[in-house]
């Protein structure tokens, strides 16, 4: 695979201004986006083999997604030390920080569960999906214990310009998986970071060892 290219940043989807409190939140849900892509046996590249994806946003500029599989050895209790907030709460403080692409990877991306009361400067929510936050402000309500119930943070994310993932899942790098919100909150937030892969191929009735190593070079 091609390493991935970053892709730009807020122009593939439309900003709303939320009267009540000045939140910049973008809203996209063209083509794949709110689905898994799962890496196929092919894909020969460290960043992605054998990862899931959240993909956010997909238009005919290019797509954006966060790898949700891949635990790195930085937990939260460290992240938080360096951008110096305080967390205290004790079920946090060993969760892991994801490494979620190879674009930007000094950025910290938080994907969590949608809500229509809380909202964050700087958030793109995807109909029907997960809210994917870049401000600062969802850590220190993390931080002062009212963030949201469930999230992942990772560092990085995964980009693709125009044409390339359609490129790449036509060469069988990746497959896509549409399932319910319900059903990606379940494989993102409450199964083990060791299983979503499985879990995420089961829900299209595949066994991973069945699939062909050489499907695909994408």
């Amino acid at each position: 695979m091609n390493t991935a290219k970053k892709a730009p940043v807020g122009q593939a989807s439309i900003p709303t201004q939320n009267p009540a409190t000045g939140s910049s939140i973008s809203f996209s849900a063209d083509h794949l986006a709110n689905q898994f892509l799962i890496a196929m046996p092919g894909m020969v590249d460290p960043n992605f083999s054998g990862s899931v994806i959240y993909l956010f946003e997909h238009t005919e500029r290019g797509a954006m997604g966060l790898v949700v599989n891949r635990p790195t050895e930085v937990d939260l209790a460290t992240l938080f030390d360096k951008i110096e907030l305080k967390l205290e709460i004790a079920p946090l403080l060993d969760q892991p920080v994801y490494f979620g692409g190879p674009v930007q990877i000094e950025r910290g991306f938080v994907l969590h569960e949608p809500s229509s009361e809380v909202l964050y400067s700087s958030s793109l929510a995807v109909p029907g999906g997960l809210t994917m936050t870049t401000s600062k402000d969802v850590l220190e309500a993390v931080a002062a214990g009212n963030g949201p119930g469930k999230f992942l943070m990772t560092l990085g994310y995964a980009g693709w310009s125009a044409g390339q993932l359609e490129e790449e899942i036509a060469l069988n790098g990746w497959i896509n998986v549409p399932l319910s919100q319900q059903q990606m909150i379940d494989i993102i937030f409450d199964t083990p970071s060791s299983l979503r892969y499985e879990r995420t191929m089961g829900h299209l009735g595949f066994d991973p060892s069945h699939l062909s190593g050489e499907a695909g070079h994408a």
